[in-house]
């Protein structure tokens, strides 16, 4: 029997609820079909994100790879057409896929080695490692088929009026304005290269084959501009923004304004999550009070 993690089990049900409850409850029978179909072994206990369980196996050829069996939503259904696009060029690489369930069979990395350990030595080699892998995952033109940054602009920007009236003061207000303000200049060009979009220190993890690959892609087809946020939070400090938006521009040979403008619709995009998920929790008279990271950003960006 494969045992669930609680973790994934309180993070299914938070996020899901009664899908989250069916998904994990198939999960046994899931992996049960898919190791055998496969010819797999397991050689270690499963580990788990938000999102998925993945199992440590060994494949008959005595390979070593891990199962990812996942709750399929419009973030991560595009991740096998990315992965077989990139075909190992900086990222996992893709060996089996069902199509029905999503599953995935994935090469095996050094889960216990992710790049936010590294990070805690040297958070600018961390950076610039960020950007080495962005620079070639974006240089690939995005397959037909995955959702694009244009639809996801365009909803933001639609989102923005309501959200607006919830937001709690006026420095908030303001920022959330020009953020929206950055992202209408540029969202009717919305690229056609493909995207990781959550290329944080935690997705990407020690290579064998190369000394660091990235993982668990939520792709979108558009403009790598978008990709630039994760890199500059991770580890947070305000005095490193620049820096890093200056490195990150640099080694993905960017137009500064254009990826400013699209980072300030990350910016934009993660204060409407920050406004969804507040639903029922404002201050009495208040408003929703937005993270001062993203603040912080947003007025580095914008000169302020």
């Amino acid at each position: 029997m494969v045992e669930i993690p609680e973790g994934l089990v309180r993070a299914q049900i938070a996020y899901h609820g009664d899908a989250g409850r069916e998904f994990v409850a198939g999960l046994p029978a899931r992996a049960a079909e898919f190791l055998e179909r496969w010819e797999l072994r397991r050689t270690g206990p499963g580990m788990h994100g938000v999102t998925a369980l993945v199992l440590p196996v060994e494949r008959a050829d005595g390979s070593a790879a891990v199962l990812k069996l996942s709750r399929v939503d419009e973030e991560s259904a595009g991740e096998p057409l990315a992965l077989r696009a990139w075909d190992g060029r900086g990222c996992v690489r893709l060996l089996e896929h069902d199509a029905q369930t999503g599953a995935l069979l994935l090469e095996r990395l050094d889960e216990r080695r992710p790049l936010s350990v590294s990070a805690e030595r040297d958070a600018r080699q961390a950076v610039r490692v960020v950007g080495e892998l962005l620079a070639r995952l974006t240089a690939v033109r995005a397959p037909a088929g995955l959702r694009g940054l244009g639809g996801v602009a365009a909803g933001i920007l639609e989102a923005v009026p309501e959200a607006l009236g919830r937001v709690a003061d006026g420095r908030a207000r303001g920022l959330v304005a020009d953020c929206a303000a950055a992202l209408a200049e540029v969202a009717g060009e919305p690229g056609d290269r493909l995207l990781h979009w959550d290329l944080h220190y935690g997705n990407v993890l020690a290579g064998g084959r190369e000394p660091w690959l990235a993982i668990d892609p939520k792709p979108l087809a558009g403009d790598p501009g978008f990709e630039l946020l994760p890199a500059i939070r991770n580890n947070f400090a305000v005095g490193e923004v620049r820096w890093r938006f200056d490195l990150l521009t640099e080694a993905l040979g960017l137009d500064r304004e254009r990826a400013r403008a699209w980072t300030l619709g990350r910016v934009l995009q993660n204060c409407l999550w920050d406004v969804e998920d507040a639903e029922g929790r404002e201050a009495a008279g208040g408003g929703v009070e937005l993270e001062e990271e993203q603040l912080a950003v947003a007025e580095v960006l914008l000169g302020r």
